[in-house]
């Protein structure tokens, strides 16, 4: 990642950009996951726009299930250039094909919970527990009788 031309942000302005604390912005740098921080002749650190949107993407890919190792993977990658844009778009393919298959696990779990979800409706509006089957599964509830008329005959 290259530096920003003329880095002035204190740490104090970039967590008020970025929503995030300077707790968090000094962890990422202590991790190296947040490169070309540069300090000023009193030492303090200096950012630029650059980290803004990098503090983004890092908290994107951590939100994703990204590793702290493979984040630093592709910083380090970053960090070495044009010439590497092969393998870093090789390893964000790679995890989005991850991701991809999480959310599928997730839409199969969100629809256990919505079947469980349909199951206590139905107990508390029937006030009674519905049958289910071996697995657990609501069965659909039998139609109430409609009761029978007896017809004379004559």
């Amino acid at each position: 990642m290259a530096t920003d031309p003329t880095p002035q942000m204190r740490i104090g302005e970039l967590a008020g950009r970025t929503g995030r604390s300077v707790h968090a912005i000094r962890w990422y740098e202590a991790q190296g996951l947040l490169p070309g921080v540069l300090r000023n002749a009193a030492g303090r650190r200096l950012y630029g726009e650059r980290h803004v949107g990098w503090l983004e993407l890092m908290e994107r890919l951590r939100s994703t299930g990204m590793s702290i190792a493979q984040m630093r993977a592709y910083t380090a990658l970053v960090m070495q250039g044009r010439r590497t844009l092969p393998q870093r778009q090789q390893q964000l393919a790679a995890h989005r094909a991850q991701v991809e298959a999480r959310i599928a696990e997730w839409k199969t779990a969100l629809k256990e919970l919505d079947r469980k979800l349909a199951f206590y409706a139905d107990w508390v509006a029937q006030g009674a527990r519905p049958p289910t089957d071996p697995q657990g599964r609501p069965l659909p509830r039998p139609r109430p009788l409609k009761p029978k008329t007896k017809t004379l005959k004559r």
